[in-house]
C-alpha cells in the first residue's frame, strides 16, 4: 500500500493502540501465546504518531540495540513493509524475540511520552517481524568464506545466540554448547509459552543452523566436557551460562515441603508443553499458591500456576507499591518506575506490597502458611525506596505452595572460572547475564553481539 498516513498533530490526534490479548476466559486455559498483534493498517497509523518529533532519543537512549526505530516507523507508515523489515535487521538479530519480550525501553525514552502517550514501538516492531517471516525475507545468511578461526558458545541462551550469531558473520566456525536437550536456554525454558511459543524459538535455531552453526546439546560443561580442554581447542570461548543462582529466602521453615524456586516450577511446565515430559514435577492444579517476588519472573509464575489450575494465586513483594504514572524519581528519559500490570495478573491474582517474610509454618512437613508483616518505606531526596522497617501487626497468609521469585544472584567473573574448571585467558569472554548480572533479553542480545564485534 503506497501513501503514507501522516498528519503534522498525529501525536496527538491518534490516541496509542494498547496491547491486546485474548479473553481471559479462553486463554487461561491453554499455553498458547496471550497477545494479539494490532493490524498491519493500524500500525501504520500508529507509526504516524512517531513522525513529527525532532529529536528522538528511542533508538540512541532507549533502545540496547541500537534499532533505528524513527526509519523503521516511518516505513511503515508509508507501507514499505521490506523496507522497514531491512531497517529492523540490520541492528536486531532476533527480532521476533524482542517484539515479544522486551519491556520497550524505547518506548519509556520516547518524547511522545513526555507530555502524551509514547509511540506503539514494540507492537509496530511485531508487525514488521510476522511480515517479514510470512513473505519469505528471513533466508540464511551463510558467510561467504570462513575465517578459519574456530569459537565455542556456553550457552544458548540469547547472549549465547546473540554471540554464536555475530561470530558465525564474521566467517568463525562456531559451536554452541547447551546442558539441556534442546538449544534457547531461558527463551526456551524459563519464559512461558504464552509469552513466547517455543516455535518462534526453534525457527530460529533452524535458521542459525542453516547459517552454520553447530548446536551440541545435552552436554554440561565441566562434567560432560572440559571447559579448558575447548578453551585450548577454539581461538575464542564464550561463556553465556546466565545466572542460574536464584536468590532464596532463608527464613524458619524454609525446610518444608511445597516451597520452591520459580525458575524450578517454569521449567517443568515448560518441560511439559516441549513434549520433554508428560507430567509437571511441580504442579500448582488444586492448591493455594504464594507468590514471593513481583517481578516479571513471579508474574510468570502467577500465569502458570493460574493455567494448571491453581485454586488461587496471590502475589507478595516486600517493595512498595509503585506510583500509577511515572514517578518524579524517574523523569524522561529514564526508564519510568510506575505500577505495571501483566496479562497474568488479569487473569485473578491478588497482588500486595510492602510485605515482610518472617517465617514458613507448615503441618506434617508440608507448608500450609507464611507469616508476614507490613514494611513501612523510607525514601530518598529523589523520591526512590531505600530502606523499611517493621510497623503493624503480621499475619499468616494461607497457602499450598510457595514460588520464590526473588532473583538472581550474580557471581564474579573468578567465581565463574573456578567453577567451570578453567584459567584466565584472553581468549575468554562473558557475555549477557554472566557478565552484568541478571537482565533484559534485549540487554543480553546486545552484548552477546558486542563479543562479535570486538573479535
Amino acid at each position: 500500500m503506497a501513501g503514507i498516513i501522516s498528519s503534522p498533530k498525529a501525536f496527538r490526534e491518534i490516541p496509542r493502540a494498547d496491547h491486546q490479548y485474548r479473553s481471559i476466559g479462553q486463554r487461561k486455559h491453554d499455553f498458547l501465546e496471550v497477545e494479539v498483534p494490532i493490524t498491519r493498517e493500524e500500525s501504520r497509523v500508529q507509526a504516524s504518531r512517531c513522525l513529527n518529533c525532532g529529536i528522538p532519543f528511542c533508538h540512541g537512549v532507549g533502545c540496547p540495540l541500537g534499532n533505528l526505530i524513527p526509519d523503521i516507523n516511518r516505513a511503515v507508515a508509508r507501507g514499505q513493509w521490506r523496507r522497514a523489515w531491512e531497517l529492523l535487521a540490520q541492528r536486531s538479530p532476533f527480532p521476533e524475540f524482542t517484539s515479544r519480550l522486551c519491556p520497550a525501553l524505547c518506548e519509556g525514552s520516547c518524547t511522545e511520552g513526555i507530555d502524551y502517550h509514547p509511540v506503539a514501538v514494540r507492537q509496530i516492531e511485531r508487525n514488521v517481524v510476522d511480515y517479514a517471516w510470512e513473505n519469505g525475507l528471513v533466508s540464511p545468511c551463510p558467510p561467504k568464506e570462513r575465517s578459519g578461526r574456530r569459537a565455542a558458545v556456553i550457552g544458548s541462551g540469547p547472549a549465547g545466540l546473540a554471540a554464536a550469531y555475530q561470530l558465525n558473520r564474521h566467517g568463525d566456525t562456531v559451536t554452541v554448547y547447551e546442558k539441556n536437550q534442546e538449544p534457547g536456554g531461558l527463551l526456551r525454558y524459563g519464559i512461558p509459552d504464552f509469552k513466547l511459543s517455543k516455535k518462534i524459538v526453534s525457527r530460529r535455531i533452524q535458521l542459525l543452523q542453516d547459517e552454520g552453526i553447530q548446536f551440541v546439546c545435552a552436554t554440561e560443561i565441566g562434567s560432560d566436557a572440559a571447559a579448558e580442554y575447548i578453551a585450548r581447542t577454539n581461538d575464542r570461548l564464550v561463556f553465556a551460562t546466565g545466572t542460574p543462582i536464584a536468590r532464596d529466602l532463608d527464613i524458619e521453615g524454609r525446610n518444608l515441603s511445597g516451597i520452591y524456586l520459580a525458575l524450578d516450577f517454569l521449567t517443568s511446565q515448560n518441560r511439559v508443553v516441549g513434549h520433554e515430559c508428560k507430567k509437571c514435577t511441580i504442579s500448582a492444579q488444586g492448591l493455594r499458591v504464594l507468590v514471593i517476588g513481583g517481578g516479571d519472573t513471579g508474574s510468570d509464575c502467577v500465569g502458570t500456576a493460574i493455567r494448571q489450575g491453581a485454586r488461587a494465586v496471590e502475589q507478595i513483594e516486600i517493595m512498595p507499591r509503585p506510583p500509577i504514572h511515572r514517578s518524579e524519581s524517574t523523569p524522561w528519559p529514564m526508564w519510568p518506575w510506575q505500577l505495571r500490570t501483566s496479562s497474568s495478573h488479569e487473569e485473578g491474582c491478588l497482588r500486595r506490597w510492602s510485605l515482610e517474610s518472617l517465617r514458613f509454618i507448615g503441618r506434617e512437613g508440608r507448608v500450609t502458611g507464611v507469616e508476614v508483616v507490613p514494611v513501612v518505606w523510607k525514601y530518598n531526596d529523589v523520591g526512590r525506596p531505600v530502606s523499611f522497617e517493621r510497623r503493624g501487626e503480621g499475619e499468616t497468609i494461607d497457602c499450598d505452595l510457595v514460588l520464590l521469585a526473588l532473583g538472581f544472584l550474580k557471581r564474579t567473573r573468578q567465581e565463574q572460572l573456578s567453577d567451570f574448571g578453567v584459567h584466565e585467558a584472553e581468549n575468554i569472554a562473558f557475555v549477557g547475564d554472566a557478565a552484568h548480572g541478571p537482565s533484559l533479553v534485549v540487554r543480553a542480545i546486545a552484548d552477546g553481539l558486542q563479543v562479535g564485534l570486538s573479535h
